[in-house]
């Protein structure tokens, strides 16, 4: 049954619809990572033309389940401002979407994923109307290439507030406009959705389970350990993935 959901294995397809209950209680219980810490496993065992396009369906239903479920501490505002640059973001990538070359896209993933542990943070600056739409524009058009853009959403949103749960809200909003646009660009590109329809409704269903687990485990969580821990998986799995893009190029794997 499980060799149904997708042209990969049995036991892969189950390990998928495993790790999205958990990066999708990560995600609710601290507000952040879960999407990332996702991608860079399925970039392990799929092939890179369904990468992005399955994740991003797969983060639609999570995000958008998290959405639902802490709807009344969404802010509005941010979200309202942040809307416009995502259709921008959005149409551009349509425009730019071309077929990248075998291995480069784990390359690209990788460095994004070490930037965003490692790299700087984003200035206070960046909070504003102005701000918010450039965010939402930059972030889209990296989204559909890289995959993963939700640690620089996190870091953009979190200047702005302080309390986790309308952070966790406020993310998981602007992280389903964002995803919502993935269908459209993709399905433009070509991409055959319905071969990988199975895995990507099991892995939704396991995030709705994974987002009830996480918010109850939301206030359990502290922000220093969470971060030293997380930080360090990212890094190894990023290293993990620039060790399988080059042998890709080079035709070794």
């Amino acid at each position: 049954m499980l060799e149904l959901l997708s042209p990969l294995a049995a036991g892969v397809n189950l390990a998928l619809v495993l790790l999205s209950v958990a990066t999708s209680a990560l995600s609710a219980a601290a507000g952040i990572g879960g999407g990332t810490l996702l991608i860079i496993a399925m970039a392990q065992v799929m092939p890179a033309t369904a990468l992005i396009p399955v994740h991003g369906m797969v983060q639609l239903g999570s995000n958008g389940g998290r959405a639902a479920m802490t709807w009344r501490h969404v802010r509005r505002d941010i979200v309202a401002a942040f809307l416009p640059g995502v259709i921008v973001g959005a149409v551009v990538a349509a425009w730019l979407l071309i077929r990248l070359p075998y291995g480069v896209l784990e390359l690209c993933i990788a460095a994004f994923v070490l930037y965003s542990c490692w790299g700087p943070g984003l200035p206070q600056r960046a909070v504003g109307r102005t701000g918010t739409v450039i965010a939402g524009a930059l972030t889209t058009l990296l989204s559909s290439f890289v995959g993963a853009s939700g640690p620089m959403v996190a870091s953009f949103i979190k200047l702005g507030m302080s309390e986790r749960l309308p952070r966790v809200a406020t993310f998981a909003t602007c992280m389903t406009l964002q995803h919502t646009t993935k269908a459209f660009i993709f399905g433009f590109a070509g991409f055959v959705f319905r071969d990988w329809l199975g895995l990507m409704l099991a892995m939704v269903v396991a995030g709705f389970v994974g987002t009830w687990l996480g918010l109850r485990l939301l206030n359990r969580v502290t922000d220093h350990r969470f971060d030293f821990f997380f930080k360090w998986t990212l890094t190894l799995l990023a290293l993990r993935l620039i060790w399988l893009g080059v042998a890709r190029l080079l035709g070794l794997g």
